[in-house]
């Protein structure tokens, strides 16, 4: 940790102690919060080829943020400082400064941020900017952002260039949202108690024209504004709730779809059911050319608009996350189905305690295209391809049946257990394939919780993974130890006995006290993708100290 970063931490760790203090001595409505996050590693050489070797002894992500609320106007920014970025980060994150900072006027109904700013539209099929830190991923504006919400009507108008590492693109977003909550409106849906919110959106991204050839001969006439239309409707009585969305894009010929002139369309439908004991969730998902940048050379998961969220579990158990799904926006027909049920206890198969089963499958293909000129891929300069809305691919890019059961054994043992079945197309998300370009996989999970006392709990886990391709079979253990309120200890070992016979050990421990928590890793993690909602970031295998610190106030 170098001087900038200690210094930082202990100007933060003195305004959390002496802040709180202060403001309740005075009463007044102006508040300070905070936090700070400090991921520190150092890494170690390895026997193995696959290890990296950096040129710093130390790696390290930093971030701190403070915000001023009061009644009228909110302020605030962000310190970043990546000394040699964590294994994963890409290079042109390496430096410090304050990228984040904005103000925000608030009046009435009226909220006006100038500076960076998140947001979303609807599911986020043509707009969404968000942070994931552990994804690496920052993608807000920095301009304007105009909200005027009535409590019937909310609307949001917007512009901006997108970041990009330390920088922001010429290339500006703008758009516009309209939400309007019919139940307030219309008395017959309030005296029904239906629930119904209707919504409409509209974003157009400007790009100057570039030079960028179809052949040796032909310049592609490329649009310099791109726009994108979407609307949506949920509608919610009792139980039951509804929700859809459509969404269509202008031709946007970009690198990601081999610079084709075809419109994006994309829609989504999700249903759910509740009631005490059990519930249920059914959804289906197709997206067709809906790649959507602010630049039309960029690939991957930097300078995205929109956002797709994928419809499939999202798994915790390290195993069973092991091969995880990252959408394709560029056409995917999914499928998702979610059963929660819980078996009463005192019944002959509940026992004393009852039983919760969640059984979930889901599954995603291709879009059936119909290439251009009788060709198997899409033509730079020409509409790419046709593809009817209902046909669908044979090709898998991912199915995951998955099911597991919880009991409560005694009053100080619970037992979780899970069986999961996964087709994972490694040569369609990863763009390889090792063996075959399937990956059929069966899971299995044992986890149990000990309760030693009130104070000390005891957890562990038993995976294993049986495949015949990739790198065969895998087995995980881990063994947790907790002692309330502060402290955690945990091992575990990932062992592949298939083809590599390689183990990824790790020790880890934490504590926590108030708003701070600090944690200290060693070991040897695995090279794979770390995913979340179906955007992932490749790591590399690694090996070496972590030191991790977070703080709020």
């Amino acid at each position: 940790m170098n001087r900038y970063s200690l210094a930082l931490l202990l100007f933060c760790i003195s305004i959390a102690t002496v802040w709180p203090q202060e403001t309740e001595k005075k009463k007044n409505s102006v508040q300070l919060t905070g936090k700070l996050q400090t991921d520190i590693h150092f890494p170690q050489s390895d026997d193995s080829d696959q290890v990296k070797e950096y040129d710093s002894k130390v790696l390290s992500n930093t971030f701190a943020d403070l915000n001023l609320n009061s009644d009228y106007v909110d302020a605030g920014l962000r310190f970043e400082m990546y000394k040699k970025p964590l294994p994963g980060f890409e290079a042109e994150y390496e430096g410090l400064g304050v990228p984040f900072f904005y103000v925000k006027g608030k009046y009435n109904k009226l909220q006006l941020t100038l500076g960076n700013f998140y947001e979303q539209f609807g599911s986020g099929l043509i707009f969404r900017t968000y942070e994931d830190r552990g994804l690496g991923i920052d993608n807000s504006l920095r301009g304007a952002l105009l909200t005027y919400n009535t409590g019937i009507v909310n609307l949001k108008g917007l512009y901006g260039y997108q970041r990009n590492y330390w920088k922001y693109t010429k290339e500006s977003v703008k758009g516009l949202d309209a939400e309007i909550y019919m139940s307030e409106w219309i008395n017959r849906l309030k005296e029904n108690d239906i629930r119904m919110i209707f919504g409409s959106s509209f974003v157009s991204k400007y790009q100057q024209s570039e030079l960028i050839m179809a052949s040796l001969s032909e310049r592609l006439n490329l649009p310099e504004h791109v726009g994108a239309f979407a609307s949506r409707i949920r509608l919610q009585k009792n139980k039951v709730s509804l929700m859809t969305e459509f969404a269509v894009k202008a031709n946007d010929p970009s690198s990601e779809n081999s610079y084709i002139y075809k419109n994006g369309h994309a829609f989504l439908l999700s249903g759910s059911y509740s009631r005490k004991g059990l519930g249920l969730i059914l959804q289906v998902k197709r997206s067709d050319n809906m790649g959507f940048k602010s630049q039309r050379t960029s690939q991957g998961r930097m300078l995205n608009i929109n956002h797709f969220p994928a419809f499939c579990k999202q798994h915790s158990y390290a195993l069973a996350a092991l091969y995880p799904y990252a959408t394709q926006a560029n056409g995917e027909w999914a499928f998702n189905s979610d059963i929660v049920y819980s078996i009463k206890k005192g019944t002959f198969i509940g026992g004393k305690t009852g039983i919760d089963v969640n059984a979930n499958f889901s599954r995603v293909n291709a879009i059936k295209k119909n290439f251009a000129y009788g060709g198997t891929s899409a033509l730079p300069g020409t509409d790419g391809y046709t593809s009817g809305f209902f046909q669908v691919d044979k090709e898998v890019y991912y199915q995951d049946f998955n099911v597991s059961i919880s009991k409560k054994i005694s009053k100080t043992f619970a037992l979780n257990t899970m069986y999961m079945n996964q087709m994972y197309n490694q040569q369609a998300i990863e763009g390889h394939a090792n063996n075959g370009k399937i990956v059929y996989s069966n899971i299995f999970v044992v986890e149990g919780k000990y309760k030693l006392s009130k104070k000390y709990t005891l957890r562990s886990e038993l995976q294993y993974l049986n495949t015949q391709q990739d790198e065969g079979n895998w087995t995980f253990g881990l063994l947790e130890f907790t002692m309330l309120p502060s402290f955690t200890f945990t091992v575990s070992d990932m062992y592949n006995n298939g083809s590599t016979n390689k183990h990824y050990y790790m020790i880890a421990s934490a504590y926590a006290h108030n708003a701070h928590r600090f944690q200290l890793s060693w070991g040897r993690t695995r090279a794979g993708f770390n995913c979340s909602g179906g955007v992932c970031r490749y790591t590399p295998e690694s090996k070496g100290l972590m030191v991790s610190y977070f703080m709020s106030f």
